[in-house]
């Protein structure tokens, strides 16, 4: 998910064109306080008139206890956009609200339902309610952490290492899993180190992140080379989904491969192996089957 200014119209044009999986045009901390009105046009008519092809378009508005908030939903709902990413979020409640907002837009549009949440927790307060954050509302697609916000709240300073994202991270993970929605992880934003950025990248995909916020085209590659599954990965995921579908076939209960039983965990994992590989356009949906 690659952050875009929402107000440097170039960028937003040509940000598809290097091919990240979704585009966030952000509103928020990228924007100075006088700029935030024009921002918000541009934004619009970039998600009204730019043909992003396949890529998700997801909008990460003001806080809604900002004078810009409710004007940004306003405008980026009417727009089309697919998903608000709100910033700062510390509770269930400002879910709601902002669900209540979309739907407000989305009711005078008629376009009930159309509209998708993604949360972005950013304070110790946030990481606590990271569970309820991530059940507040149906239309809630994904929690995502903020690191820089959230260091400084801990009051401590972020490390190559990560040692102080850690528990965040984990309980991230594990409440989006708890809730059934995706999992996004932070941005890394020194550019000229990127053997710790894939290092970063590693270690969140071990976590079980779906996938990682980035700030350059040049780190697409690397985020897309480390979540790829290999080829001997694939292999091995395809011969235990065919398994699962000869023993269905037979109506057997019994999962073998390679003379192995396979139980349901190996079961999930080559799914999702499958799964990754056909989002990352290694092998067709036609194949997976």
């Amino acid at each position: 998910m690659m952050f875009v200014p929402g107000n440097n119209p170039g960028m937003m044009a040509d940000a598809h064109i290097y091919g990240p999986d979704s585009i966030m045009l952000d509103l928020e901390d990228s924007v100075t306080m006088a700029e935030k009105d024009a921002a918000r046009l541009l934004v619009h008519n970039a998600l009204k008139s730019i043909d992003f092809g396949n890529t998700e378009m997801v909008v990460r508005i003001n806080p809604l206890n900002t004078p810009y908030g409710k004007k940004d939903v306003e405008a980026v709902v009417k727009a089309g956009v697919q998903v608000i990413r709100m910033p700062k979020t510390e509770t269930a409640e400002e879910v709601r609200e902002l669900e209540a907002e979309i739907l407000k837009v989305e009711e005078e549009i008629g376009a009930v339902g159309r509209t998708r949440i993604m949360a972005a927790i950013e304070s110790a307060l946030g990481i606590v309610n990271a569970y309820a954050i991530a059940t507040a509302s149906p239309r809630m697609m994904g929690i995502a952490l903020g690191a820089e916000d959230y260091s400084a709240n801990l009051k401590t300073n972020r490390t190559p290492g990560g040692a102080e994202l850690l528990l965040a991270r984990e309980q991230i993970v594990v409440a989006a899993r708890a809730a059934g929605i995706c999992c996004f992880d932070t941005v890394y934003s020194n550019l000229d180190d990127m053997e710790t950025f894939r290092k970063e990248v590693e270690l969140i995909k071990t976590l079980g992140f779906d996938g990682k916020s980035i700030i350059n085209p040049r780190q697409i590659e690397v985020v897309n080379e480390v979540f790829t599954p290999t080829e001997k990965e694939i292999t091995k995921a395809r011969a235990v989904v065919a398994a699962i579908k000869e023993a269905q076939a037979k109506g057997s209960g019994v999962i073998a491969v390679n003379g192995k039983m396979v139980d349901r965990p190996v079961v999930l994992r080559a799914e999702r192996t499958i799964a990754l590989a056909v989002a990352a356009g290694v092998i067709s949906e036609e194949e997976a089957l």
